[in-house]
C-alpha cells in the first residue's frame, strides 16, 4: 500500500475521474451486465472509502476498484439472481476470479474494452436521445441529475431513459464489441455524431440564461480526445476532435463580462486560449486526408475563422469549404452556413440570393438561425423592412437568454448610423 501524499478520500477521487471509464468497460466485459457492473463499481468504490483510510491506498488503485467490484458483483448474483441463472454466471465468473489479480490489464485490453463501451452506447440500435444520455452516463461518468439539466428535461424523465437504453441493450442482446471493418466506417459515424451533439449543445446552447455550457463542451472533447487516442489511424476522430478544440478555444471571447454576445469580428482574442487553439490545429493537420470528410471540413472552416496577422479573414476561402461540405452532406444547415460566407466574399446580394431557396423550405420554418441570418444579409443590404421582420422571427423562435438579446439589441440597431 502507499499513500503518495493524497487522502483515501483523494485518491478515490482522482481514481474515478481517471479510470472509472476503463474499470467500468472492463467489468461489462467480464459481467455481461451494464447495471450490474454499474451497481459493483459503486459498491468498489464504497468499499474504497472504508478501506483505504485503515489499510492505506493501494500501489494500483484502479486494479484494487477492478478486483473488487468483480467480487462485489458475484455477491450481488448470489444474492438477487435466479438459481439457474445465478449458477450461470457464477461459474463464469468464477473462471474469471480465478485467474484475476492486481496485475494491471494489457494496454491492448484496455483499449478494446474502452472501443467495445463507445461502441455499444451507440449503437444504432437505441434512438439518439438514449445514444447521448447513455455515452454521457457510462463514459462520462456524469449523474442523471447532470444529464437531465443538461437537456432540459427532468431528472425522473432522463433516468428513465437510460434505464430503457440499457434494458434494450439487454433484451436485444446488443453485442458488446468492436464493429468488424465492413460494419466500422458507419458505425464510426454514429459515434462521432452523438459526441458532436454534445458539444453542439454545449457551444450553443439550445435554451438557458448561457450561450455556452462549459461542462458539456469539456465532456465532448475529453471523449473525443479518448476516442481520437483508440483510434489514431481515423482521420475523422481527430477532425472532429480539431473542430471542438478550435471551437471552444475561442469560446471566451463569444461574450463579455456581463455575459452578453460578442460578434466575432469584435471579439478579444486575447480572451482566446492559446493551448486550445494550438492542440486544435495540431489535431487537424494529424487529420488531413486525400478525401476529407464532414469533421474534417468543419474543422478547416473553424481554422479558417482565425484572423491572419492584419485581422483579416479569407472569406471566399471558407465559402468554398462550406461549398464543399455541402457537396458532401447535402444539409440544408450547411446551405445556410455557405449563403452567409458568400454574403461576406461576394455582397449580402449574392448571399440573399443563396438563401431564397431555404426560405421557402416548409422543413426550416422554425430554424431560428435560418431567420437570423435572412435578417442580417437583408439588414446589409439595405431591406430594413424585411430584415425587421426576420429578426422578429428569430426571437419568437429563441429558447437562449443571450441570443434573444442580441437580436433584440440588432432590431433596435435598423436605420441607426
Amino acid at each position: 500500500m502507499s499513500g503518495g501524499g493524497l487522502s483515501a478520500a483523494d485518491a478515490a477521487g482522482r481514481t474515478f475521474r481517471q479510470e472509472r471509464a476503463a474499470v467500468l468497460a472492463t467489468l461489462i466485459r467480464s459481467v455481461g451486465d451494464i447495471q450490474l457492473a454499474e451497481d459493483a463499481l459503486q459498491d468498489a468504490f464504497v468499499d474504497a472509502m472504508s478501506t483505504w483510510p485503515r489499510d492505506g491506498i493501494p500501489a494500483k488503485p484502479g486494479a484494487w476498484i477492478t478486483t473488487t467490484a468483480r467480487r462485489r458483483a458475484i455477491d450481488r448474483i448470489r444474492r438477487h439472481n435466479s438459481q439457474r441463472e445465478r449458477d450461470r454466471r457464477l461459474a463464469v465468473l468464477a473462471d474469471r476470479e480465478a485467474g484475476a489479480d492486481d496485475a494491471p490489464a494489457e494496454p491492448d485490453d484496455i483499449v478494446d474494452d474502452r472501443l467495445r463501451l463507445i461502441f455499444t452506447c451507440c449503437h444504432p440500435a437505441l434512438d439518439p436521445t438514449a445514444r447521448i444520455a447513455l455515452t454521457l452516463r457510462m463514459l462520462g461518468g456524469l449523474g442523471t441529475g447532470d444529464i437531465a439539466r443538461a437537456f432540459l428535461v427532468t431528472e425522473p424523465t432522463m433516468g428513465k431513459r437510460i434505464v430503457r437504453a440499457k434494458r434494450k441493450i439487454a433484451a436485444a442482446n446488443i453485442p458488446y464489441r468492436v464493429p468488424s471493418p465492413p460494419e466500422l466506417p458507419g458505425r464510426l459515424r454514429g459515434v462521432l455524431r452523438v459526441l458532436y451533439l454534445i458539444f453542439n449543445e454545449g457551444y450553443s446552447a439550445t435554451a438557458g440564461e448561457h450561450l455556452v455550457r462549459i461542462d458539456l463542451c469539456d465532456e465532448a472533447i475529453r471523449l473525443s480526445r479518448l476516442l481520437a487516442e483508440l483510434m489514431p489511424d481515423e482521420p475523422e476522430a481527430w477532425g472532429l476532435l480539431a473542430l471542438m478544440l478550435l471551437l471552444h478555444g475561442r469560446s471566451g471571447a463569444r461574450t463579455d463580462d456581463y455575459g452578453r454576445f460578442v460578434a466575432p469580428a469584435d471579439q478579444d482574442r486575447t480572451r482566446w486560449s492559446p493551448a486550445l487553439v494550438a492542440e486544435g490545429t495540431a489535431a487537424l493537420r494529424r487529420a488531413r486526408s486525400t478525401a476529407p470528410g464532414e469533421y474534417q471540413l468543419q474543422a478547416a472552416i473553424a481554422a479558417s475563422h482565425i484572423p491572419d496577422s492584419a485581422g483579416n479573414i479569407d472569406w471566399a476561402a471558407i465559402a468554398a469549404l462550406y461549398a464543399a461540405l455541402a457537396d458532401l452532406t447535402q444539409s440544408q444547415i450547411v446551405y445556410l452556413n455557405h449563403a452567409a460566407a458568400v454574403s461576406f466574399s461576394e455582397g449580402p446580394h449574392a448571399g440573399l440570393k443563396l438563401l431564397t431557396p431555404l426560405l421557402s423550405d416548409p422543413a426550416l420554418a422554425r430554424y431560428q438561425p435560418l431567420h437570423a441570418v435572412h435578417a442580417d444579409l437583408a439588414a446589409r443590404a439595405g431591406d430594413d423592412d424585411t430584415a425587421r421582420h426576420a429578426y422578429q422571427r428569430a426571437i419568437d423562435l429563441t429558447s437562449n437568454a443571450v441570443e434573444r438579446g442580441e437580436l433584440r439589441h440588432r432590431l433596435d440597431q435598423l436605420g441607426k448610423p
